[in-house]
């Protein structure tokens, strides 16, 4: 039987902390002058990705030939489903030339946990649609413990396009399974549907005043305006979402000293996050870019470099 990756759900408190301190072992990779572990020699895994990325996509083949790996990358664009193959055909034609893992990316919500019911090989969900990115949260809850120390009892603010973030689904379980208060500040077209009930159950606050809310964050993540999901008009214009919701220059100095400033990429640079926010001292961007294929490289060896023998999460 098999291990999956498929939300934040498949991981308890422990679960995530077992995963940063095999990442900061990763890590130490980063830095010497040959790059390479041999923990998945004789592995092959496929990044099969439905949706265009650039930071997971390349993060997770540098993460998987760094542990030795063979790594393949498939796009939609240049496979069968193109043609107009369904999803599992396509999935059951890769599996079945002998591969040890999946990496999906798909834009439908739910893909990557339907198709690890097709195979009989760990799946890593890379995004799907508007449900989750459960790697993009480890990586973020990782670059902010490393700078912060701990979560616990950290206020972190979400700010942006939450209606259409899996990234925000994601680390709105993962930040408070580690400890942190969050609250979640967007315009009312851009919060979720019976958010007031859903922040009451997962224990997070909202506010549509985010120049209220800077002053207490102990790290500020700005999340990109999705424009590509978007079919009608969440607001008038760009300049007055970001006059409301952007992180300007200005409201740099709402921050307290040393604040930390994530965003998951990429960036809308003059929309949701301003050149002198993204590159500022205490930006984490580049930081988490970083992170990412330390935290990959942890996934993808606990979901490999055993022998399970029932099916399990990782953790």
């Amino acid at each position: 039987m098999t291990r999956h990756l498929l939300s934040i759900d498949d991981l308890d408190a422990a679960g995530i902390h077992e995963l940063f301190t095999t990442a900061a072992e990763m890590h130490d990779v980063q830095r010497r002058e040959v790059k390479k572990l041999p923990a998945l020699r004789g592995r092959t895994v496929i990044n099969l990705f439905f949706e265009d990325s650039t930071r997971t996509r390349s993060s997770f083949e540098i993460a998987g030939k760094w542990l030795s790996a063979d790594v393949i990358n498939l796009s939609a664009k240049g496979s069968s489903a193109s043609k107009g193959e369904s999803l599992r055909d396509t999935v059951k034609t890769v599996t079945a030339m002998g591969v040890d893992g999946l990496v999906v990316r798909h834009p439908a919500s739910g893909a990557a946990a339907q198709i690890s019911q097709w195979v009989e090989v760990p799946v890593v969900n890379a995004g799907d649609g508007t449900h989750e990115h459960p790697t993009q949260a480890l990586l973020d809850g990782y670059t902010l413990t490393r700078r912060l120390g701990t979560l616990e009892g950290k206020h972190v603010v979400i700010v942006g396009d939450v209606t259409h973030s899996r990234v925000f689904r994601s680390n709105v379980k993962s930040l408070t399974k580690l400890g942190a208060t969050l609250t979640v500040v967007a315009p009312p077209t851009l919060m979720p549907a019976g958010v007031t009930a859903w922040a009451q159950a997962e224990g997070f606050a909202t506010s549509y005043e985010l120049d209220a809310v800077l002053p207490t964050a102990d790290a500020v993540m700005m999340l990109r305006v999705q424009r590509e999901r978007m079919s009608g008009g969440f607001f008038p214009t760009a300049r007055e979402y970001t006059i409301g919701y952007g992180l300007t220059r200005d409201r740099l100095s709402l921050l307290a000293p040393g604040t930390p400033i994530l965003h998951p990429g990429p960036m809308n640079r003059g929309l949701e996050i301003s050149p002198d926010a993204a590159d500022a001292a205490d930006s984490l961007v580049l930081d988490q870019v970083s992170a990412g294929v330390a935290i990959r490289m942890a996934v993808l060896y606990h979901l490999l470099a055993g022998e399970p023998d029932k099916t399990e999460v990782i953790g």
